[in-house]
């Protein structure tokens, strides 16, 4: 039995890609027979996050850590997040000799340094550190992957991501979620100052913006800025229901290391409008599914004419059965294995 421990600083009642891109990689890995345990926030005490009340920090000790990591008896250990568990986990698998992987989600350096006044250098000294520890560091693009090289981080591997096509679809035949003047230019993510909402919110567009999701800047910008419909946390069904009732799909994200709303989006038949930096770049690549500039009206006003069926095909290239396989092979080699060793999925698998 293929037994993974992951843990994670991030999990639910958080709403992100983090959280989606676990969920989803474990329901594959359950799915091949694996038996997953999660280490997760909720099984402690926590306390809102300064600044961002929205995330919960665990407060645990080491031992009682440990504890939760002894009793999945793992295979394998996967550590997510940089935060106190990830660092508790960490601190285990050293201890125990235990080959373990992580994964970079987030520019958490570039994140910190845009609440407080701690220099990104000391930041990135601290995830490289962090990172480096493993025998993997997972990582969504290849340009991501490029830009840590860089910073001087090592055993990098990649994971991609995927998206469900049966429930982020075109939907021409149901009634739209909102009653406003179109186009409709959306935005689904947090609220918050990293994903650089402003420079979508400003834009002068023709039609409606629409903004799903909440987060610290929320009240503020719905103060600045109240010709824009803000419509809250939305989920499942709901949500995709969102995504089919726009035109665009606008990404101002300049930090993102990927972008799952983007795979929604166009998985929904929604055109992207985005810059042309990480994420973005790597998610549409060359395809005609969206438009990419340093102009975002320039970008938002061309995504109008991009071809839906265009998006909803790239966004099938993107399966999470494809991405669950990337995090296994990735966790076997770094416990010493090599592919050529590893047996075959308990459940046969398509990609």
């Amino acid at each position: 039995m293929t037994r993974i421990t992951v843990v994670t600083d991030a999990w639910h009642p958080q709403v992100n890609g983090v959280v989606r891109s676990i969920e989803r990689t474990n329901a594959e890995l359950i799915a091949m027979g694996a038996e997953i345990t999660m280490v997760t926030p909720d099984l402690f005490r926590t306390l809102p996050l300064p600044s961002y009340p929205e995330i919960r920090v665990a407060i645990s000790t080491y031992r009682r850590v440990a504890r939760e990591i002894e009793r999945g008896q793992p295979s394998y250990v996967h550590i997510a997040t940089e935060g106190p568990l990830g660092l508790k986990a960490r601190k285990w698998c050293r201890r125990h000799g235990m080959p373990y992987t992580t994964s970079y989600h987030t520019r958490f350096p570039e994140y910190v340094a845009a609440r407080l006044p701690v220099p990104q250098s000391w930041l990135y000294a601290f995830v490289r550190r962090f990172h480096n520890g493993g025998a993997g560091c997972m990582v969504a693009t290849d340009t991501l992957a490029a830009e840590l090289s860089a910073r001087g981080f090592r055993n990098l591997m990649r994971w991609g991501r995927g998206i469900d096509a049966d429930l982020f679809r075109p939907r021409p035949d149901e009634e739209s979620l909102f009653d406003l003047p179109r186009p409709i230019f959306i935005n689904v993510g947090r609220v918050a100052v990293e994903k650089n909402l402003e420079a979508f919110l400003a834009l002068d567009l023709p039609g409606s913006k629409v903004v799903v999701g909440d987060g610290p800047q929320r009240a503020s910008l719905e103060r600045r800025y109240p010709d824009v419909h803000f419509a809250g946390v939305m989920i499942g069904e709901q949500l995709a229901r969102a995504y089919a009732s726009a035109d665009v799909f606008v990404f101002p994200s300049r930090t993102d290391t990927f972008g799952n709303v983007v795979l929604e989006a166009l998985a929904s038949g929604l055109p992207v409008a985005a810059y042309p930096v990480m994420g973005p770049l790597d998610i549409l690549g060359d395809s005609d599914a969206g438009i990419l500039d340093e102009d975002l009206r320039a970008a938002c006003l061309g995504a109008l004419a991009v071809d839906p069926v265009a998006a909803r095909e790239l966004a099938l290239s993107f399966t999470w059965r494809r991405a669950a396989l990337q995090f296994l092979d990735n966790i076997r080699l770094a416990n010493g294995e090599t592919l050529d060793e590893v047996p075959a999925p308990l459940v046969p698998v398509t990609v």
